[in-house]
C-alpha cells in the first residue's frame, strides 16, 4: 500500500474513532439501552465527549513535543472541529430534549442555572475557531488565524467552569479533566515565555 493510500486510510480511521461515541449513543437510543433517563444522559454524554475532544487539541503539542508523535498534528483540526460538532449537538441536545425548545424554560433555566451561560458563551468562542479552521481562512487571516485561535484558551477554561458548577456529589471527573487542563495550559504557557 503507497504511503498516500496508507495516510488517507489512517485518516478515515480517525474520523470513524472520533465518531464512536455518537454511533454508541445512537444505538443506545435505537435500543433504547441509555438508562433510567435517556434525555439526561445524552445530554452529559455529548458535553463529556466536547470536552474531551477539545482537551485532546490542547494536547496536540505536548504529545508532538515529549512523545514524538508528529502524526497527530495532522489530525488537530480534525479533533477541534468534533469538539464543536460534540459541543453544537450537546447544546441541541440540551434544547430539544430538556427544555423541548421552549424559550420560557430557557430563561428560567439561564437565571436558576448560571453554568448553562458560561457554556453557551463558551461555544461562543468556539465558533469562529470552527469557522475559520480551513487553510483558506488560515492563509486570508494571516497572522490574525493565529491568534484568533488563542481564544481555545478561555474557551477551555469556560468550558471547565461549565463542567464544574453542575457538580453535585462526586467531583473526581471534573477533579481529573481540571488537572489535565491545568498542565495543558501550564505548558503553553511555558512555551510562550520561552519564546
Amino acid at each position: 500500500m503507497s504511503a498516500e493510500r496508507m495516510g488517507l486510510l489512517r485518516w478515515w480511521l480517525f474520523f470513524l474513532l472520533l465518531l464512536l461515541p455518537l454511533g454508541v449513543l445512537v444505538e443506545g437510543l435505537l435500543t433504547d439501552n441509555l438508562g433510567a433517563d435517556p434525555a439526561m444522559y445524552i445530554v452529559k454524554e455529548l458535553g463529556f465527549w466536547a470536552i474531551c475532544w477539545l482537551w485532546l487539541t490542547l494536547g496536540v503539542t505536548p504529545a508532538r513535543k515529549f512523545l514524538g508523535w508528529r502524526w497527530l498534528t495532522r489530525y488537530r483540526r480534525m479533533l477541534g472541529l468534533y469538539a464543536f460538532f460534540y459541543a453544537v449537538l450537546h447544546l441541541l441536545a440540551f434544547a430539544t430534549f430538556l427544555l423541548g425548545w421552549r424559550w420560557d424554560i430557557l430563561m428560567t433555566e439561564l437565571t436558576k442555572r448560571p453554568y448553562i451561560v458560561v457554556g453557551l458563551l463558551a461555544l461562543l468562542l468556539l465558533l469562529p475557531l470552527a469557522i475559520t479552521s480551513t487553510h483558506g481562512m488560515r492563509r486570508r487571516l494571516g497572522k490574525r488565524w493565529k491568534k484568533l485561535h488563542t481564544l481555545i484558551y478561555p474557551a477551555s477554561l469556560l468550558v471547565l467552569l461549565h463542567f464544574i458548577w453542575q457538580i453535585r456529589s462526586d467531583f473526581l471527573q471534573q477533579l481529573i479533566f481540571a488537572i489535565l487542563l491545568a498542565i495543558l495550559l501550564g505548558y503553553q504557557l511555558y512555551l510562550k515565555r520561552r519564546s
